[in-house]
């Protein structure tokens, strides 16, 4: 029974990382095919970023959503229902000859990732148990490292090979397989109560979340329009800071705050939050850093920044062992301390840095995300009771896409406000930037109890078993 039930939340597991993969994709490769895109449809091709603004934003409004509707309709049905959804997008987008009728794809896309992601990790949280949650969160941990750094490369072969209307076409083939396997792998549960609507909380979060995320992205911009900026950051802590108040107080929240009285939930989004934040920010300086500075080509950037995600995949073995003879916090401190560390060598590569040290470092650099980003996300879970799994887990989505969103704004804010240095000044500012980040995580870890986790560490698992 324990046999099947394990293969069974690892099947599921892979099948959600698969779609996680897959909604993550879609956030990031549209940049690379923003020129291509822009001739075929008649518009410059900054006026792209419109279509990724509409997409990050329907994905933060609509998180919050998805624990409800879950409990309500079930896991199977939103599950299967966001994949059909966001494939159907997908071909939509594909179809699109003009940038209105893109966007508004780009929305409907956005809204079936929005449930499609948060739903499915649920569904794996409930069926691995604490037994199995580190093996299942280290599956569903890599598609958030792999895809912005697989994406630009992804992108730049499917629009110079085929056309960009590949990078949609894509999804099609991959989500019919996706659906299928939701029907048969997914099981279908409810809560056993059902609770009223939360409207006036899911307007305070959808209008705040969606502000803030408006507001990350006109900071990337290379033109920032300062108007717009000041009014979605003062618009969304507002609707923020009431929604909070509403939500401490609701008899029955859209997102419940109670998870963050453990001090493993906090660690996660709170020291978490900057770790994501920071990392995600290191796949887009560095592309910048190679073209803009030292003149290499797109594909050699987007090549070399590969060599992160051959990191990635080669200390993912690893990375259950470590948890088991170490624990949570040295691992957490560690990764930390060396994703930090290898952001400040960053700042002193040159072109004529030999290109096997720069692999080398970025190697180690996606060796310690990896590590670091499977013990924020599994130690999240840790003390987390069933019962209160579905408020958790959207309170933790819509937590990580709100810092995933935030990394690429705070190292373009950091360029832009380093122009003057010329050469490549703006991006070392931008990596010590970073660099202290990753070390403010670090100081939180070391500040964490040494039995943190514990109730999920293999370890501990094992000891008890033979006693």
């Amino acid at each position: 029974m324990t046999t099947t039930r394990r293969r069974g939340s690892t099947a599921v597991a892979v099948l959600v990382a698969g779609t996680f993969f897959m909604e993550l994709l879609d956030g990031t490769i549209l940049a690379t095919a923003a020129p291509a895109m822009g001739r075929d449809l008649g518009v410059d091709s900054a006026a792209i970023g419109v279509a990724i603004t509409a997409y990050l934003v329907t994905l933060a409004v609509f998180i919050p959503v998805s624990g409800w509707l879950t409990d309500r309709v079930g896991s199977r049905t939103v599950f299967a229902g966001a994949i059909a959804l966001f494939t159907v997008a997908s071909a939509l987008c594909a179809a699109s000859t003009g940038l209105v009728e893109l966007t508004a794809w780009r929305i409907l896309q956005g809204l079936g990732g929005a449930l499609m992601v948060p739903v499915g990790r649920l569904v794996v949280l409930r069926s691995a148990g604490r037994e199995q949650l580190v093996t299942a969160i280290a599956i569903l941990t890599w598609p958030a490292l792999a895809a912005p750094i697989i994406a630009p490369f992804v992108g730049g072969v499917l629009v110079d090979t085929l056309s960009w209307h590949w990078i949609f076409l894509v999804n099609i083939p991959l989500g019919i397989i996706a659906f299928v396997a939701a029907l048969v792998l997914v099981p279908q549960e409810r809560a056993p109560q059902r609770v009223p609507f939360d409207w006036r909380g899911s307007l305070l979060a959808c209008l705040g979340l969606g502000s803030l995320v408006v507001m990350a992205s006109l900071l990337a911009l290379d033109e920032i329009p300062l108007v717009a900026v000041v009014v979605s950051g003062v618009v969304g802590a507002v609707c923020c800071w009431l929604a909070v108040r509403h939500f401490r107080r609701a008899p029955h929240p859209i997102m419940g705050l109670g998870s963050f009285r453990l001090e493993t939930f906090r660690v996660s989004h709170a020291g978490g939050s900057l770790f994501r934040l920071a990392v995600s920010a290191v796949p887009f300086v560095l592309p910048l850093l190679f073209q803009d500075a030292w003149g290499w080509s797109a594909v050699l950037a987007g090549s070399a920044v590969l060599w992160v995600f051959v990191g990635n995949l080669g200390i993912k073995p690893m990375t259950t062992p470590f948890l088991r003879w170490f624990g949570y916090r040295p691992v957490i401190v560690v990764s930390s301390a060396i994703a930090a560390l290898s952001v400040v060598a960053m700042v002193f590569l040159t072109e004529d840095t030999p290109f096997w040290l720069l692999a080398v470092l970025l190697v180690v650099s996606g060796a310690a995300r990896s590590v670091g980003f499977t013990a924020y996300n599994t130690i999240a879970f840790a003390d987390v009771e069933q019962a209160d799994m579905t408020p958790a887990n959207t309170l933790s989505s819509t937590l990580q896409q709100v810092a995933a969103g935030f990394g690429v704004a705070v190292a373009a804010v950091a360029i832009r406000a380093a122009a003057g240095l010329g050469g490549t000044g703006p991006y070392d500012v931008a990596f010590w930037v970073i660099a202290v980040l990753l070390v403010v995580a670090c100081v939180e870890g070391v500040l964490m109890s040494r039995t943190a986790g514990d109730t999920v560490r293999p370890a501990r698992r094992v000891r008890a078993a033979a006693r």
